[in-house]
């Protein structure tokens, strides 16, 4: 059965996919991952969260995916010295010549081809096998009916995997030039500042637009055959056809979602777990509190990207600029007291006594409730828990476990 992989863009995101369901985590260090701007892990963190994972069952991945230029190399060198005695289950790797640095350095761990690497073929699969890769992670812009094809001219050990849910890029498998461009952040480098969402106006006498907050820097379009190349891609949500998913040949199913909250991590992992594990019992059917679930998450709109739709014939960009907002992330359970009927927790945004709430445990979707009674640390009574991070006391109408999340009700 295909493997539930989960972003850890630290430690606390971790942990809340591992609890949730995940079979794997992906993560980076300080250096060549592709999300510079997540929190990521330095090398003390990585041994303690390998070791985390590892004693739940739980795989860990290093995305090391950048595509480093010929100064970096002694610095990549410098970097998989320092790592090579934590158990990664595999390296995520996008680039050949990271490839052979690894192939010295680190000889004994997996390899998996990074989307960035654009994997289109079954000939390119193999190729890269061929060069000591044991998984690929395909290009978003193929289809089930082009993985299915992959699949069946490959190598039954080569592993696929495929992104299943997240953010998508306009820009080919995030190939991506416009943010180096506009504030001279360069995307391959993982330093992308998302500028194919932010607000352009067109300036019909040149046919140049320009972005909001920087009209010295115009950009020329030109539209070719009814379409332009600056736009803003719906985010993939796949939960309505996991027996698809679940049929096509893929190894393992990818979350996007890095820079996203842990409450999200939680969210997404939660709601594809029930429906994998709803599908491996062999009485699948779908439930659309899955969907209610993925739709609490902070979203742009939803499609399925190009898994049912050639990117040659669609956009899949967006209507409405900006993203759906996701419930409030309220708080955190720490622990609780069956003889009390109270539930130590941390808070994340306020709650007050009455407030109606929702309870997110691991393999059920969100149970409501409302707020009762309050206590500070020193157990005195209190209408609500305004300050960030502070500990205090409730009284739950049912059992939580540790981990289990309370949000917002609305």
């Amino acid at each position: 059965m295909p493997e539930l992989l989960s972003p850890a863009g630290n430690f606390e995101k971790l942990k809340a996919a591992v609890r949730y369901g995940a079979d794997a985590v992906y993560m980076a260090g300080q250096i060549f991952g592709m999300r510079a701007a997540a929190d990521n892990f330095t090398l003390e963190e990585m041994k303690e969260a390998v070791e985390y994972a590892h004693n739940r069952n739980v795989k860990v991945y290093l995305t090391v995916n950048t595509m480093p230029r010929e100064n970096e190399y002694p610095i990549l060198k410098r970097y998989f010295n320092d790592i090579k005695d934590i158990p990664f289950d595999a390296l995520i790797v996008a680039d050949i010549g990271v490839i052979s640095v690894a192939k010295e350095l680190l000889p004994d761990i997996d390899i998996h081809i990074s989307t960035q690497a654009n994997s289109v073929s079954s000939y390119a699969c193999k190729e890269w096998q061929r060069l000591g890769a044991t998984r690929i992670v395909l290009a978003r812009e193929l289809t089930l009916e082009e993985i299915r094809e992959i699949r069946k001219n490959i190598p039954k050990e080569l592993e696929l995997e495929a992104f299943i849910h997240g953010s998508m890029c306009v820009s080919y498998s995030g190939r991506c030039l416009l943010s180096n461009l506009l504030i001279d952040r360069d995307a391959n480098r993982g330093m992308c500042a998302q500028p194919c969402r932010w607000n352009y106006k067109i300036i019909e006498r040149d046919f140049d637009i320009i972005e909001e907050k920087r009209p010295d820097i115009p950009i020329p379009i030109k539209e070719i055959n009814g379409e332009t190349f600056i736009m803003s891609s719906k985010d993939m949500c796949m939960i309505e056809h996991i027996p698809d998913l679940m049929e096509s040949g893929i190894n393992s199913f990818k979350i996007e979602g890095r820079m996203k909250s842990a409450y999200y991590t939680a969210v997404v992992t939660n709601a594809y777990r029930m429906a994998i594990d709803s599908y491996k019992k062999g009485n699948y059917q779908y439930n659309c509190e899955w969907l209610r679930e993925l739709e609490s998450v902070s979203h742009r709109e939803y499609a399925t990207g190009y898994f049912y739709d050639r990117s040659t014939e669609t956009a899949n960009t967006c209507k409405d600029t900006g993203y759906i907002r996701e419930k409030a992330y309220l708080a955190t359970v720490v622990s609780y007291n069956s003889e009390t009927g109270e539930a130590m927790l941390i808070q994340k945004n306020k709650l007050s006594v009455g407030d109606p709430i929702e309870v997110l445990s691991p393999g059920k979707t969100g149970v409501s409730a409302v707020v009762g009674d309050m206590y500070n640390e020193l157990h005195e009574s209190i209408q609500s828990a305004p300050h960030a991070q502070m500990t205090f006391y409730m009284k739950m109408p049912f059992e939580v476990k540790e981990g289990d999340i309370v949000r917002s009700a609305g």
